[in-house]
Formats: structure tokens, C-alpha cells, sequence
């Protein structure tokens, strides 16, 4: 017998759990680390863990059994159908398991589950529209470093670029470039060649989420540096295609999503801005909707 349903949005850099009653009362939250399915399946089921865990402490209950939760989850890295296979197998007991991608249960949560567009920007990026009649469309969530234009992680790569043309000396030194520099580890006043080690052994090692924390430093310097300023007007042009792409119309609501949709909206072109509305619920509302509808059907 079903007593509990979750739903998970899960990220690469974090996992976010709604948790409720068989009847659909929401009851609490929880949070852990990335569980994108990139960072491996156990890893991935470890976080979600987690998070259910702690949505289960903040209720002020005891950790049931697996068996009485049924979970609906809105996963990044679900496009890689061998990743979402070996995540579903790995099932460690849940009664009923839904796995979508991220981007599909946003769009659920944006607009209650009516028809409407997301675009979601975060450490990744993704649009999707749930259309009146038809099946659900994407665009971009192609994957970084190829894809994802507009997210945290595609910011991040420009900005380490300027700071490789800085330290070469192709563009000329400034505060953005120093930012930058020390969000990849080197130290305040080091010398170039110390400088350049440090950022040369970020490189080596960065991963899609690193890249994406460089987009603080971007942001930071939006107003007063004309290539971060320039990073930033790109991003919205690459929203206002997104937007297109997905209703040609204009005629669906698009909610902006992600934890860079509302720093973004200063550098969305004007007429991308007049189609944006508020989101109704967050993809962890979207994968509780999922899971409610799959048991019904």
C-alpha cells in the first residue's frame, strides 16, 4: 500500500525532494548534493537518498520502508538511456518508480501541468514545452561543453577563456579576470607563473558543475566589465532562441526557471522579457505531478 509519494529533482549541483501523502498533502522538503546521473548511478541514488531522508526527518517522521514510497523523479543525464536504465535497475525497493528528465518536470511544475514552456538555466540548460495537444518538446540540454547554452557551465567556459587571454597577454588585465583567477585556485597576488600553474591544474580537472560556479564571477561583473557584460547579453540572445524554438507563436506562457533565470532577466532581449511568467511550482512539484499521474494510469 502506498503511503508516501516523493518527488526529486535532481541536478548537477543538487538534489531537491518534495515529499507528501498517498493523497497528495505535501508534507516537507529535502536537499543533497548533485545527483545527475554524469556523476554515476550510485552516486545519483545515494543523494536522492538523502534528500528523502532528511524530507522525512523535517516531517517528523520515521523513515518508513521503501515499499510504502512511491517516487516520480525528474533527473538530468536521463537522455543517456543507458545511465537512465542502469539508474532504474538500481532501484534500492521504491513500489513505483516514474524517471523523466529534468526538463519534463519542470514544465509539469511551471504551469500546474496545463500547456506552457520552460526554460531552465542552471549549472546545465534546457527548454521544453508541453503543448496542448502532442507529446512534450526540447530543445537545447544537449550537454555541456557541446551544448547547454545560456546555463552556468556554458558562462563559466567564457569566462575561463578571458582569463587564459588575460594571462597570455592578449587582453588586458582587469578585475573580472582576477576573479576568475582565484575562483580556480590561485592565490591573491601570485606571481604569472604560479598563477598560470594553478589555473592550468583547474583546467585539468574541472568539471561541468566547477564551470558553472565561475558564472558568480560573471554575474559579479555584469555591470561593470564589457566582457562579462558581453558573456551575459549572449546568454539572453541564446534564451530568446531557446523561447522561439520552442512556440513560434507566442502564445504559450514561458516560465523562466533555474537558479540563473532571475539573475538573467536583466540581459533577456525586450521582447523575450514581455513572454516570461512566474513558474507555479518547481520541477520537485513537476516529478510529485508525474508520479501522481503514472499511478493513475
Amino acid at each position: 500500500m502506498i503511503e508516501f509519494l516523493i518527488g526529486v529533482d535532481g541536478g548537477g549541483s543538487g538534489t531537491r525532494v518534495r515529499l507528501a501523502r498517498a493523497d497528495g498533502v505535501e508534507l516537507a522538503n529535502g536537499t543533497s548534493g548533485p545527483s545527475a546521473l554524469s556523476h554515476g548511478i550510485a552516486g545519483a541514488w545515494t543523494a536522492v537518498e538523502a534528500a528523502a531522508a532528511q524530507a522525512f526527518a523535517a516531517a517528523g517522521l520515521q523513515l518508513p520502508a521503501r515499499s510504502s514510497i512511491a517516487i516520480g523523479l525528474g533527473m538530468a543525464g536521463v537522455h543517456n538511456r543507458a545511465w537512465a536504465a542502469a539508474f532504474v535497475a538500481a532501484n534500492p525497493g521504491y513500489a513505483h518508480l516514474a524517471l523523466e528528465s529534468d526538463g519534463h518536470t519542470t514544465v509539469l511544475g511551471a504551469h500546474g501541468g496545463r500547456p506552457g514552456a520552460i526554460i531552465a538555466l542552471g549549472t546545465g540548460s534546457v527548454g521544453e514545452v508541453k503543448p496542448a495537444h502532442g507529446p512534450h518538446v526540447e530543445v537545447s540540454g544537449w550537454g555541456f561543453p557541446a551544448g547547454d547554452e545560456a546555463s552556468g557551465a556554458w558562462m563559466g567556459l567564457r569566462a575561463a577563456n578571458h582569463l587564459q587571454q588575460v594571462l597570455d597577454g592578449r587582453r588586458p588585465d582587469d578585475a573580472f579576470a582576477a576573479d576568475v583567477a582565484e575562483a580556480c585556485g590561485a592565490a591573491q597576488g601570485a606571481d604569472l607563473a604560479h598563477t598560470r600553474l594553478s589555473v592550468q591544474q583547474w583546467l585539468a580537472n574541472a568539471t561541468q558543475t566547477q564551470y558553472a560556479q565561475l558564472a558568480r564571477a560573471v554575474l559579479r561583473h555584469g555591470a561593470s566589465n564589457p566582457t562579462a557584460r558581453a558573456i551575459l547579453l549572449d546568454a539572453g540572445r541564446e534564451v530568446e532562441r531557446m523561447a522561439d524554438a520552442l512556440d513560434r507563436s507566442g502564445a504559450l506562457p514561458i516560465a523562466l526557471c533555474g537558479g540563473l533565470g532571475e539573475p538573467l532577466r536583466p540581459y533577456l532581449p525586450a521582447a523575450t522579457l514581455a513572454r516570461i511568467v512566474p513558474a507555479q511550482g518547481d520541477s520537485a512539484a513537476g516529478a510529485l505531478r508525474l508520479i501522481q499521474q503514472r499511478l493513475k494510469e
